[in-house]
């Protein structure tokens, strides 16, 4: 069987043809020597997601993103087409969440697993879609709230400042300065003063060696005399002492049972009355020598005495 032309050349446009498909799917992730599953999942905006993206599982690339259409029931959603091209099994109820990968907003789609279902996902099944917040939305949404709390800030920084500007015034402000001189002329003599003791201390530094030895000798005599005292010695006094305080009381006994002159002077009533007696006759004979002096005393200008 001989080729003709025309079927030579049909076999290469078919060929051609072949490796256009091939290329063309090729060119657009899918690859016609593998065997894939295509899956679906519905988000509300895909920011930054494209075609040939990854899709992911525990950080690991097992597919890609095939193709982004709108949904034609609900123009609000979007269908997202992702091959895995990876034999990996994963339930149903799994979560396909779209991540950013870095801080320039490259976006992916990771597996997140539903280990409590053991219903294995079939090419064609839609997951469940969800959006992980990236650093940009975290941002967007802090940033109302730092702004409220910056403008509040500023509110009180103000009424803060109004307030000192109000408080500060014109004579406030000369006291102020005036205290501030005031301390400055203090630390100006403290430094003068502190400059003076220490050259005070070096001038006489020689005289202040001499007295702390001085010092340090009397406190070593003091010692040595203390070490000096023998025990004996505070026993003989201790003795004395105790001699002298029997002698006291065994006078005080015998003042209060009367013995002795001064014990019959305190308790003896008897003698008591005759010193008063003896008083009161002393009294009364002074008392007639002022009246009646010349019946105890003579005299005379002449040196006769006068008849009576």
């Amino acid at each position: 069987m001989r080729f003709t032309k025309e079927i030579g050349i049909g076999i290469l446009v078919i060929l051609g043809t072949l490796m256009s498909v091939f290329s063309y799917n090729y060119l657009k992730g899918i690859n016609l020597f593998e065997k894939t599953r295509t899956f679906k999942v519905i988000y509300t905006k895909v920011d930054g997601l494209s075609p040939s993206n990854p899709v992911t599982l525990n950080g690991y690339k097992i597919g890609k993103v095939q193709k982004i259409n709108f949904n034609s029931n609900d123009t609000k959603e979007l269908i997202v087409d992702i091959v895995i091209e990876n034999d990996v099994k994963f339930s149903k109820t799994s979560k396909a969440e779209l991540y950013e990968t870095g801080l320039i907003g490259g976006k992916a789609i990771a597996i997140v697993p539903d280990y409590d279902n053991n219903a294995i996902a079939q090419s064609g099944d839609y997951l469940i879609g969800s959006i992980k917040p990236g650093l940009t939305d975290l941002v967007n949404q802090i940033m109302p709230q730092i702004q409220l709390q910056l403008e509040t800030v500023m509110k009180k920084a103000g009424i803060v400042l109004s307030n000192i500007n109000t408080l500060f015034d014109e004579e406030t402000k000369k006291s102020l300065k005036s205290s501030i001189d005031q301390f400055a002329n203090l630390t100006n003599n403290l430094s003068e003063t502190f400059r003076n003791v220490d050259a005070f201390i070096k001038d006489n530094s020689p005289n202040l060696t001499t007295t702390i030895d001085n010092l340090n000798a009397t406190s070593l005599k003091m010692k040595d005399m203390s070490n000096s005292m023998s025990e004996v010695d505070l026993n003989l006094i201790l003795t004395n002492l105790d001699s002298t305080i029997s002698n006291l009381n065994n006078i005080t006994n015998k003042l209060n049972q009367g013995e002795g002159t001064v014990g019959k002077l305190i308790y003896d009533d008897g003698l008591f009355k005759n010193l008063d007696n003896a008083t009161k006759n002393l009294e009364e004979l002074i008392e007639d020598i002022k009246l009646n002096p010349k019946r105890y005393v003579h005299f005379s200008i002449f040196g006769k005495k006068s008849d009576k």
